[in-house]
């Protein structure tokens, strides 16, 4: 019994962390260069004070628990880059944005804890 507890335990961590289907994960390095494609769209998906304390111009802020009410000013068809601190709450951002008929989203593994200006 506890070794089924203990493998539920690690199915759901997995389950959390691996990117659903159609999410492509990148590293910052190659974010970079990816900020000059005015084409693409950028959503930091921190609390207001996480942005505020520090976030990359081009993103916009819509937090992760308001992101399914935003979900209207964003473009479906356009690709869409996530970040948040670490990569969790933008894998979560990316399983909504999927469930919501998003077809190319990018989320940046690392998040803001690894980039450097």
């Amino acid at each position: 019994m506890k070794w089924i507890i203990i493998l539920l335990i690690v199915a759901l961590i997995a389950w959390r962390v691996m990117p659903p289907k159609g999410v492509r994960s990148i590293q910052v390095g190659a974010l970079k260069p990816m900020l000059a494609d005015k084409k693409k769209q950028y959503i930091d998906v921190r609390t207001v004070a996480e942005y505020k304390a520090h976030h990359i111009p081009e993103f916009e802020n819509m937090p992760l628990n308001t992101l399914q009410n935003g979900l209207a000013k964003l473009d479906p068809k356009k690709e869409t880059v996530l970040i948040c601190q670490s990569g969790m709450r933008s894998m979560q951002a990316a399983r909504q944005l999927k469930r919501a008929g998003f077809t190319n989203v990018i989320n940046v593994s690392g998040g803001m804890s690894t980039w450097r200006e």
